[in-house]
């Protein structure tokens, strides 16, 4: 009579495979899509082509027939998140009005999304909605100013600007001006980077540049 063989033990939970996305379901607006919902949901930094293939049920090389490498799909995402919020609600008629309110939004974009500030401080932003924000401005200034050689310094000047304030008000806030060890002089200098005093610098910019 034979021997019947040793019997299996059942499979376990751990030893099932991960259900694989299906092929030719992947494409750059997906990936994208994902890392939106990643970066919006944590860090950016902790976000890695692998991390997101694995959110994707894909392989890592399958993401890279899509996106050339983190860097570009930031600069997508970014994209994407800048053409939800960066025009003014104002009238063009106000050019003062709509050039502090979209240097505004930009300011509180960088400011609110560390993925934004980070492209920005990194290179120059050349994305289709980056470029469709500075040609809407470059034409407001126009009109405002009537000069276009003073509307592209003037746009040079107001983006260079935000950048730096919107760097030093990420910086800085982590500190806090509601601390009893700190002096007069101290909340006074602090009162500096604000988004009120942003606006308020803006509209002095824009005063030197019209007159």
């Amino acid at each position: 009579m034979p021997r019947s063989g040793p019997s299996r033990a059942p499979r376990t939970g751990h030893e099932v495979r991960r259900t694989r996305t299906p092929w030719g379901t992947i494409s750059r607006e997906t990936v994208v899509d994902a890392a939106i919902k990643a970066v919006t949901s944590g860090n950016y930094e902790d976000m890695s082509i692998r991390s997101l293939a694995a959110d994707l049920g894909v392989a890592p090389m399958t993401l890279y027939r899509h996106v050339r490498d983190k860097d570009d799909l930031l600069d997508e995402v970014v994209d994407r998140l800048l053409a939800r919020v960066w025009k003014p609600t104002v009238s063009r008629s106000d050019w003062r009005a709509w050039i502090i309110q979209a240097a505004d939004k930009l300011r509180r974009f960088l400011v609110t999304s560390p993925v934004a500030l980070y492209v920005y401080l990194r290179h120059p932003v050349v994305t289709p909605t980056a470029i469709r924000r500075m040609t809407a401005m470059l034409a407001v200034l126009r009109q405002g100013i009537g000069d276009e050689e003073k509307a592209r310094r003037a746009y040079a000047v107001i983006h260079a600007y935000t950048l730096g304030f919107a760097a030093l008000e990420v910086a800085r806030s982590g500190w806090s001006s509601a601390e009893t060890t700190v002096d007069e002089v101290t909340r006074e200098v602090a009162a500096f980077i604000s988004p009120r005093q942003f606006r308020d610098g803006l509209g002095y910019l824009l005063d030197g540049i019209a007159g």
